[in-house]
């Protein structure tokens, strides 16, 4: 009876709080999107997020082949984590992306890869959210660049400065991420500035990463005001790289916005199309998004999605070391258009089901396809997907019970190159199984307790922490141990 009084007692000052005008009445509901009160006392949504949707179990004898492109996002988590420590409530279902939250880790898989940019590692285990099922894990390694084979990079930054970036969480943060950026710059590389509000301009013609104060001092001149012309913004970021295209070179454009485009071209689909259009100069793309209240989190992942790039969240300045030093080498796209297709043996396997990864569902005819657009992979990065499968009555079979391919295609090319994933071990229990696993099937969990999927099983915050601590993987800046107060907060709210 006490927790009923409580609960009575809480409802009883949110609504207090909601009819008195002395209150700042600013924070988000349960569906998540960034909200207000109106003076009726209605909630006014702002933050876009796509409509939440889950994979679901798959029958083998209908569909034996799963195909889906790699994703290295991690937006997604950075988001997740503002919601739950900043502002103290759990985030809406349509922000959560497993793969994200996976795939923000660095896991340290080793590469052996040899002639190939990616080396590729595996495992099955038991599931420890569904004893009858089991899980497999699908490692992708990125091939580390050493500093001597460093290629020359052509930079453009380009910064939403309209009136919605006016914050300290928004166009602050971003200037002072990118003057950690400027610091990692070599004499080879060169950084132009183009801004958009209203309209777009160029704000630094492309200097030499050697002018580090030049560039740092046009960082400090920007200022947040007027509407969003984002579409222009990106067209002429596009012709600054194309002008200083260095070939065999590393040409990125970064993007930085809430993704608030309202002038121009502002329908999602038609900026996609434009990014498209974009992609086929070989220029590659980084969005980074920033704060709350207009973040169009929906475009700007599908932008970054179609724009042969990587989203992600900044939410605070550790983030921003992260993104801009610690992970800098994200910015050299080692593999481009990656695919996974994996065939299940329907004697062995009665279903499937792929954890995450629901946007980047590909056709099997994809698989072959090099017109068709797939994920990119940066220098020394990982990339995870597991699948939980259901096995035929009580058969307990090997990897051999499926076969898994890839396809890759180097960053100057237009043509893919196959590898194959061979992995002949026994399935262990998944006490026995590899940090790697445990760790990831404890983030695919606590993914799917947040979202409150209907495949969540037994899982518990309790066990996810549980599985977490049992791993001994290397946490040089503290990512992992800051996930576990995540958790530890998650199961209070």
């Amino acid at each position: 009876m006490k927790k009923v009084y409580e609960l009575i007692l809480l409802l009883f000052i949110v609504a207090s709080c909601s009819t008195n005008p002395e209150n700042d009445n600013s924070f988000s509901f349960s569906n998540g999107n960034t909200s207000e009160y109106d003076e009726m006392g209605e909630f006014q949504t702002r933050d876009q997020y796509e409509e939440y949707v889950e994979n679901p179990f798959v029958y083998t004898s209908e569909a034996p082949i799963s195909t889906f492109s790699i994703d290295a996002d991690g937006a997604s988590y950075g988001n997740m984590r503002r919601f739950i420590m900043q502002e103290n409530m759990l985030p809406p279902r349509g922000a959560i992306r497993t793969e994200e939250f996976i795939n923000y880790f660095n896991l340290d898989y080793d590469f052996n890869g040899g002639e190939h940019p990616i080396s590729l590692n595996g495992e099955l285990s038991g599931n420890p959210w569904n004893s009858e099922n089991k899980l497999i894990r699908i490692g992708i390694k990125g091939k580390t660049i050493p500093e001597s084979e460093d290629v020359p990079s052509n930079f453009v930054f380009l910064i939403d400065v309209s009136g919605s970036m006016a914050s300290e969480d928004k166009l602050e943060l971003l200037k002072n991420g990118f003057k950690y950026f400027v610091d990692g710059l070599g004499a080879e590389d060169r950084i132009a500035i183009v801004t958009y509000a209203g309209s777009a301009g160029v704000l630094l013609a492309s200097t030499s990463g050697t002018e580090k104060n030049t560039i740092k001092n046009a960082i400090d001149q920007l200022g947040a005001g007027g509407s969003t012309a984002g579409a222009a913004g990106i067209s002429t970021a596009y012709e600054i790289a194309q002008e200083n295209f260095i070939e065999n070179g590393n040409n990125r454009i970064i993007l930085g916005t809430d993704g608030d485009f309202n002038v121009g071209i502002s329908n999602r689909e038609e900026l996609i199309a434009l990014i498209e259009e974009k992609r086929v100069s070989k220029i590659f793309l980084t969005v980074l998004g920033v704060g709350r209240g207009n973040l169009n989190d929906a475009a700007l992942e599908q932008i970054a999605n179609h724009g042969n790039g990587n989203y992600e969240y900044i939410d605070n300045p550790e983030q921003l070391r992260k993104v801009f030093i610690y992970d800098y080498s994200k910015f050299y796209t080692i593999a481009k258009d990656v695919k996974v297709q994996v065939a299940f043996n329907p004697e062995v396997v009665e279903a499937y089901r792929l954890i995450g990864y629901e946007n980047r569902i590909l056709d099997t005819e994809d698989f072959e396809d090099d017109t068709e657009d797939a994920g990119e992979i940066g220098a020394g990065l990982n990339i995870t997907a597991l699948y939980e499968i259901v096995p035929v009555g009580n058969v307990s079979e090997n990897l051999s019970a499926f076969t898994v391919d890839f396809r890759y295609k180097l960053p100057d090319s237009d043509v893919s190159v196959p590898i194959q994933l061979e992995i002949f071990d026994e399935a262990k229990s998944f006490s026995e199984s590899s940090d790697f696993m445990k760790f990831t099937a404890g983030i695919s969990a606590f993914s799917m307790l947040l979202s409150d999927s209907e495949y969540k099983g037994t899982s518990s915050y309790d066990q996810v922490l549980e599985w977490i601590n049992s791993t001994n993987l290397r946490d040089e800046h503290g990512f992992k141990a800051e996930f576990k107060e995540i958790v530890a907060k998650a199961k209070d709210l």
